[in-house]
């Protein structure tokens, strides 16, 4: 059995091998649009929460003696 599958999947892969890089191009331009759309997703997290404020001087001089 392992070897019919060898076999039948070594001819698929040299029978079909020009039909694949066509396949690999379209999968890449359609892989494109879909990289933009979740990568994007994450970018509205650094404008959640407070402003950051300034340290105070004070504060920072008595932690420095």
């Amino acid at each position: 059995m392992c070897g019919f599958l060898l076999v039948a999947g070594f001819y698929l892969f040299t029978e079909h091998r020009a039909h694949l890089w066509g396949v690999l191009q379209l999968l890449f331009i359609l892989a494109c649009p879909l990289m933009h759309f979740f990568h994007h997703h994450g970018h509205h997290a650094h404008s959640v929460g407070p402003p950051p404020t300034e340290p105070d001087p004070d504060k920072s001089k008595a932690e420095n003696i």
